[in-house]
C-alpha cells in the first residue's frame, strides 16, 4: 500500500507578502461598501490611487476620469457611466473583462466577490498579446452592455433586471430575499407643465439617488417610463424597509431643477420579499399590487405587500 505523501511546509506570510507587492500583477481587495482596504504597488501605480480606508471604487474612478489618468473612460457623462458599470460591478460571484489604461496599457481583469462582501480585484497586463479580433470583441462587448442598459439614466433595463431577478431566484445564497417596485408621484404632471426635458432630469436625478442608496450587490433598473425596479439580495424585510426609507428620505429632499429650486417630488414603493420557489412574475405582481396600495393610502410612502405563503 503506497503511503500518503507528507504535506508540503506551509509557506511563510512574509514571503507571500512580499512576492504579491512586488508582483506585476495589479491586486486590490474592496470591502462589502466598495471601499479600497489593500492594493499592491503595481495596482496603486496603474490606477493612481492610496488605500486610506476611505477611498471607495466609485471615488477612484471619478478621479481617474477627472484627470485622465488610470483606467481610460470614455464617456461625457461619469454619472451615468458609474451606474452603467455598478448595473454589472459585484453581482456574479466571479467577472471578467477587458479593460483600457490611461497609459496605453491593456488589461484582463477579474472580480471575485464574497458572500462576506469583500471583492478581489486581479488585473493582468495582457498588451502584447495578439489584437486580431480584439475590435470586434470590444464592440460585442459594448453591444451587450447596450441592450442591458437604460440610456437615458445608465440603469439596467428592465429586460436585464428580469435576468438579475431570475438568477437571484435560483441561487440559494442570497436569501433572503427582497424586491421594491418604484415609481414616481404624479410625474406626468411635471412633463406636461415643464415639459420633457425637465421630466428627465428628474428620473436622471432619481436614478442616482436610487444607485447611490444601494449596495454593491443590489440591482437596480427602470423599468420604463418613470418605474423603477430595487433587488435587494441578502436583505430581510426590516433591513429592506431602512434602505426604501432612506432613500424616500432622499428623495424628499432633492430638488433636481435648477430653473425650479422650490419644486420637488416623491414616489411611491411596494415592497415584497421573496418565497423560496417564487417566480420572479409573481413576486413583482405583489410587489406591484403594494406600489398600487402605497399609491391610494396617499403617496410618497412605502407598502410592504403579505407574505406569498
Amino acid at each position: 500500500m503506497t503511503e500518503a505523501p507528507e504535506p508540503l511546509p506551509p509557506v511563510p506570510a512574509d514571503i507571500l507578502l512580499q512576492m504579491h507587492e512586488q508582483s506585476p500583477l495589479m491586486v486590490a481587495l474592496f470591502d462589502a461598501q466598495d471601499v479600497l482596504v489593500h492594493a499592491n504597488k503595481a495596482f496603486c501605480q496603474a490606477y493612481a490611487v492610496r488605500p486610506d480606508g476611505q477611498l471607495t471604487w466609485a471615488g477612484m474612478m471619478r478621479d481617474n476620469h477627472a484627470h485622465g489618468r488610470g483606467a481610460a473612460i470614455e464617456t461625457d457623462d461619469i454619472e451615468a457611466w458609474l451606474a452603467a458599470v455598478s448595473s454589472r460591478r459585484g453581482k456574479t460571484p466571479y467577472r471578467a473583462f477587458e479593460a483600457d489604461l490611461c497609459d496605453g496599457r491593456w488589461v484582463w481583469m477579474t472580480e471575485t466577490t464574497q458572500l462576506q462582501g469583500y471583492m478581489l480585484c486581479i488585473a493582468s497586463d495582457i498588451t502584447d498579446l495578439r489584437q486580431g479580433s480584439r475590435s470586434l470583441r470590444q464592440a460585442h462587448i459594448k453591444a451587450l452592455a447596450a441592450a442591458h442598459t437604460d440610456s437615458l439614466t445608465g440603469l439596467s433595463n428592465r429586460r436585464h433586471a428580469l435576468q438579475l431577478l431570475s438568477a437571484a431566484l435560483s441561487q440559494s445564497e442570497p436569501w433572503p430575499l427582497c424586491v421594491a417596485v418604484l415609481d414616481l408621484d404624479l410625474f406626468k404632471q411635471i412633463n406636461d407643465s415643464l415639459g420633457h426635458g425637465a421630466g428627465d432630469l428628474v428620473i436622471c436625478d432619481f436614478a442616482r439617488l436610487l444607485q447611490a442608496g444601494s449596495r454593491r450587490e443590489d440591482g437596480c433598473a427602470r423599468l420604463g417610463g418613470e418605474e423603477f425596479l430595487l433587488i435587494l439580495p441578502a436583505a430581510g424585510l426590516p433591513q429592506a424597509q431602512s434602505i426604501v426609507e432612506r432613500l424616500l428620505t432622499r428623495v424628499r429632499q432633492s430638488r433636481p431643477l435648477p430653473e425650479r429650486p422650490e419644486l420637488g417630488y416623491s414616489c411611491s414603493v411596494g415592497l415584497a420579499q421573496a418565497s423560496w420557489g417564487e417566480t420572479a412574475e409573481t413576486l413583482l405582481k405583489r410587489a406591484d399590487a403594494a406600489l398600487y396600495q402605497a399609491k391610494a393610502d396617499g403617496r410618497d410612502r412605502m407598502v410592504t405587500a403579505a407574505s406569498a405563503d
